[in-house]
């Protein structure tokens, strides 16, 4: 299985480290930046799977910064938001904590956000492949490997028999 890689942006150097040696603990591989601009370098390095954000931070908060990996980025991002600030829930984000959080409520929220990623990128994958294949009767025909079979036996076709044939079953 591939490991996961986690980003941790968080400018308090206590629980940046904190959740990071939790989730190393656990099987993921951590990133960490210490404000929005940091993370966004990150991101741009390295392939990122899931982002844990923190609101307040200096020079980049949380709120912009999740704002502009959504123009590029669709990875879930978990925000880490202080008990009195007002977490506006139109800013992308896909889940929310509240500080002081324990490890393992960060972890089921991290392994539940990835699981449910996964699920969906495999169904849009599933659904991108099963575009290229056209089947009508016992007769199928592959566009991503340029393949023709009828009941299971290949069929060899010229270039424009091909053609002529994607055309009609599309």
């Amino acid at each position: 299985m591939e490991m996961n890689h986690v980003l941790v942006v968080e400018d308090d150097k206590e629980i940046r480290e904190g959740v990071e040696i939790y989730l190393k603990s656990q099987g993921y591989e951590v990133f960490q930046a210490a404000d929005g601009i940091e993370g966004l370098e990150v991101i741009e390095k390295e392939e990122i799977h899931l982002a844990i954000v923190d609101i307040m931070m200096p020079r980049m908060d949380g709120i912009r910064m999740t704002m502009k990996l959504r123009e590029k980025y669709d990875f879930p991002v978990i925000m880490l938001s202080a008990k009195s600030e007002e977490v506006d829930k139109n800013i992308g984000a896909d889940d929310y904590v509240t500080k002081p959080f324990t490890p393992m409520e960060l972890l089921a929220r991290v392994n539940s956000q990835l699981r449910r990623y996964r699920m969906f990128a495999e169904k849009l994958r599933d659904r991108e492949e099963n575009q290229n294949i056209h089947v009508i009767g016992g007769l199928e025909l592959n566009e991503a490997t340029v393949e023709v079979s009828v009941d299971g036996e290949p069929v060899r076709l010229t270039p424009i028999e091909y053609k002529i044939l994607l055309l009609l079953m599309k």
